[in-house]
Order: structure tokens, then C-alpha cells, then sequence
């Protein structure tokens, strides 16, 4: 980044060439005038420096204690002594403040306003002794053909500045005055270096490899602009941010108005669609106006049916009333026949109950008769002559419980016997199959014979018990049908 100079005859330029490698550095500037213009340490401020600035008008106090807020700010003149002194303004020339009332007179001779203040002055040595803590890199002086008194108030045996920088001619001449105080530099340790039109550097004689640095008018190589170049660069890059967002929002304007008129153009067509829907909206109105009075009218028609059918329904309400009370007397008598019928229902139900205690009567009686039976015939097995006469009674009984059927039965339940041992001998069953398979005849007799082993003979039907009967205990029953077969032999 290139360096910015603020001072009038680039003084900052070649003090920066020779003092830029010392950081954070310490600089004493008497006659500093103006925080910024014209200024010799405003650059070195900028680069992190600080020192003491000198300036005897009170109104530029306000404007160094604002943008020098790590610098210490005097509002005093130095000189030889100290005490006060009058100060010698020129209004409309910056930087033309004296202590030399020779130099104010040549001021007025040249038509300017001279305004003249009493200021403190103190000795540049009473300075450093109350301000400087450490190395003082360069000092500045500028109080227009003051700086004799200012350099005999100074002591530098107390303060070393390493670079000495004053102005070395008359005020609005080109005539030097160094011959009336360079004496009182150079005789303390210091070599003039260089005499840049306007100033005179000295170097002190412990940093004089300084002085080669010093040596050379400011030039490209050391990249510096002056402060009103890099302000114009500044505004002409705001200006081109300017003209760059005014040509962005003239563009956005554009196309705002072109959306506008875009928008004018469906607004217009909107308008043509809405008076056209408007016209139809019209035409409905109208249909709706006819629907309104056809409606009027139906309805002072149905106001006429309405009462027409109030009268109507009148009558016909008198018809229901006429019918209802038909309605009510007609259930009024089929609800006394239902109670009828109910009456007689009950009356049937309880004859019914009659018949039902008189057959549980007869129940018992059969009962009763059925047991007592069942006694005598109890009475009549044990007798002898009922056990005497039982070959008789086996040898006359037929049917299914004669001797001849009894034998049968049981020669078949003897075959039955023998085969199911057969059947579960399997040493026997395979002897036997091969000899019975040579038999066709013998095979199927013997198959139809285990058939019906396995479905077994049908069971001797039960006499059948008459109903009056059937509540006898089973052994009354048996009874009773021995004595029918005693009674009727040929029957079995």
C-alpha cells in the first residue's frame, strides 16, 4: 500500500524512508498548526506513532484533542524563556502564525489581517523534561521565523532527538535564515544532511547512517501519494459506487417501469374485462329483475292457494276429527272383544289345569296298582309250584326265546368265540389263509361269517309299554310282559 503524505514539501516522505523500520515511534512537532493539513506527523500517527504537539493558537486546540487522542496536545508557544508572549495571527492564510512582529509587519504590508493573542510560552527544554519518557525520534520545528528561540530553549544533551527538521527561510520568501541558529544544532552533536527547498535535516551524530537515508529528493521509489490524491481516488471510488448503484437502481427503475407498464397494460385489460363483465352483471340484473317479479307474482299466487288450502284444510281437518272419532270407537270395541277372548282364554286354561291334576291322579293309581302287581309277582316266583312248572313253561315258549332259538344262539356265540381267537392267533392266521384260499366256497362262507361276527346280531325288540304305562318302574314293566307271554304261550 503506497504511503500517504500530508506535509506540505513531503517532509514525511523522507523522515518515513529514514525511520519506517522504528516501530511505534516518538516525534516532537512545534508549530504542528493543523492536525491534518500541511501536517509533518499525521502520517506517523496513522502508522501507530505518537508524540507532543506544540501549537500556540487556541483555536486548533479542539481539532488535535479530537483526532490526536494518544497525543500530547499543547496549546503554548516555545521559546527561550518562558512566561508569555503575543502571537501574531493571519486569518486567511494557514499556518502564517508568528511570534516576530517583523514577520506579522511584513503581513500587513502585504495587505493581510494580522490578529494578535498572548499565549504561555515555555522553553522546548521544559517540554521534554515533563513529557518525554524515552527515544525521541525526530523533531519538528515550523514557527516562521521563530526557531532561533525555540532551538536556544532547547537542551539536547536531555533530549536526543534523532533526526532535527527546521524551517530554514523567511516567511512568504525564499531568503534562508539558517546562519542566525544552525550554530546552535550542529554545535550539539548533529551533521547536516540535506536542505529539501524549505527545511534543513540534521542527524545526530549517534545515528549517522541516517543521513544517507536523507540524502535524495522524495522520488517514485519511495511510493507515496499525496493525501489530496488519495482523497480524490477515495471520492472517485465512492463516485463510482455511486454511479455503479445510480445505474443499478436507474436499471431496477427500468424494470420497475417496465413491470409498470406491464402491469398498466393487464390493468387496461382488466378494466375492458371488468366493463365487460359489468354488461353481463347488468344483463343478469335485469333477467334477475324479471326472475324478482315473476317470483312476486308466484308468490301472491301461492298466497292465494295458501289460503285457499288453510280453508280446505279446515274442512278437511273437520273430515279427520269426524274420522278419528270412528277410528277411536271401532278399537274401543276390539279391544273389548281381545279382553273377551283373554276372559275365555283363562277360563280354558284353568280347565286345563282341572285335567292335568286329574291325570297326575291317575298317575299315582297306576303307580300304586303297578307296585302292588309287582309284589304279587314277586310272590309268585318264590312259590314252589312257579318253579315246578318252569320246564313246562320253557318247552311251550316259542319265538325267540324258545330252547331250539336259545340253542342256536348260543352255537353261534360259540363259533363267534372261536374265530376272534383265531383272529388273534397270527401263527394260526397264516397256516389257515393259504389252506381256506384254495376253497373259494369255504373263503366266502367264512368271510360272510366274520362279517356278521363283526356287525353282531340285531337286538330282540322290547314290548312295547302303553303310554298309561310307561311311568312303572322296569321291573313292573318285565313283569307285566311275562305274565302276557304265561298268559298267551302261542303268541312266542
Amino acid at each position: 500500500m503506497s504511503f500517504i503524505s500530508y506535509a506540505q514539501n513531503f517532509e514525511d516522505v523522507l523522515l518515513w524512508r529514514a525511520l519506517k523500520q522504528v516501530p511505534a515511534g516518538f516525534y516532537i512537532d512545534v508549530g504542528a498548526n493543523d492536525p491534518e493539513l500541511h501536517s509533518v506527523t499525521k502520517a506517523f500517527y496513522d502508522q501507530g506513532w505518537s508524540g507532543i504537539n506544540v501549537e500556540p493558537m487556541p483555536s486548533y486546540g479542539p481539532a488535535f484533542r479530537e483526532q490526536r487522542p494518544r497525543d500530547i496536545n499543547l496549546n503554548v508557544a516555545a521559546g527561550a524563556g518562558s512566561g508569555s508572549i503575543t502571537l501574531f495571527d493571519v486569518p486567511d492564510v494557514n499556518g502564517w502564525a508568528s511570534t516576530d512582529s517583523g514577520v506579522a509587519a511584513a503581513h500587513r504590508a502585504h495587505g493581510h489581517q494580522v490578529v494578535e493573542h498572548t499565549v504561555p510560552l515555555l522553553t522546548l527544554a521544559e517540554i521534554c523534561r515533563e513529557h518525554v519518557r524515552g527515544e525521541v525520534h525526530f523533531l519538528k520545528i515550523d514557527v516562521e521565523g521563530f526557531e532561533g528561540d525555540v532551538l536556544r530553549g532547547m537542551d539536547f544533551t536531555l533530549c536526543r532527538p534523532w533526526i532535527v527538521v527546521v524551517e530554514a527561510i523567511m516567511p512568504n520568501s525564499r531568503d534562508s535564515n539558517h546562519g542566525d541558529w544552525e550554530a546552535l544544532v550542529t554545535g550539539h552533536g548533529y551533521q547536516y544532511a540535506w536542505f529539501d527547498g524549505l527545511n534543513r535535516y540534521y542527524v545526530a551524530d549517534e545515528h549517522a547512517e541516517l543521513a544517507g537515508r536523507l540524502q535524495l529528493q522524495p522520488n517514485v521509489f519511495d511510493d507515496y501519494i499525496t493525501h489530496h490524491l488519495d482523497k480524490a481516488w477515495r471520492r472517485g471510488k465512492e463516485l463510482d459506487r455511486q454511479v455503479e448503484t445510480t445505474w443499478q437502481l436507474a436499471r431496477s427503475a427500468d424494470a420497475r417501469s417496465s413491470a409498470l407498464e406491464q402491469d398498466v397494460r393487464r390493468a387496461v385489460q382488466r378494466g375492458a374485462e371488468l366493463e365487460q363483465a359489468v354488461a353481463r352483471e347488468a344483463g343478469h340484473a335485469a333477467a334477475l329483475e324479471q326472475d324478482v317479479a315473476r317470483s312476486v307474482q308466484r308468490a301472491l299466487e301461492l298466497e292465494q292457494d295458501v289460503q285457499r288450502a288453510v280453508r280446505g284444510g279446515a274442512e278437511r281437518a273437520e273430515q279427520l276429527s269426524q274420522q278419528m272419532l270412528q277410528m277411536r270407537q271401532q278399537l274401543s270395541q276390539q279391544l273389548q272383544q281381545r279382553q273377551d277372548q283373554v276372559l275365555q282364554l283363562q277360563a280354558e286354561l284353568r280347565q286345563s289345569e282341572t285335567v292335568a291334576r286329574q291325570l297326575e291322579n291317575n298317575l299315582h293309581q297306576t303307580a300304586a296298582w303297578g307296585t302292588e302287581l309287582e309284589q304279587r309277582l314277586t310272590a309268585l316266583y318264590a312259590s314252589s309250584s312257579w318253579r315246578l312248572t318252569a320246564p313246562l313253561r320253557a318247552l311251550a315258549r316259542r319265538g325267540d326265546n324258545s330252547l331250539p332259538r336259545l340253542a342256536v344262539r348260543a352255537l353261534r356265540a360259540g363259533v363267534r368265540r372261536s374265530a376272534r381267537w383265531l383272529s388273534s392267533r397270527p401263527a394260526l392266521r397264516r397256516v389257515l389263509i393259504p389252506l381256506i384260499s384254495r376253497s373259494p366256497a369255504l373263503s366266502s362262507t367264512i368271510s360272510r361269517s366274520l362279517q356278521a361276527i363283526k356287525q353282531g346280531e340285531p337286538a330282540a325288540g322290547a314290548a312295547g309299554v302303553p303310554h298309561l304305562l310307561r311311568e312303572l318302574p322296569l321291573s313292573a314293566r318285565k313283569v307285566l310282559d311275562d305274565l302276557r307271554r304265561a298268559q298267551h304261550p302261542t303268541e312266542h
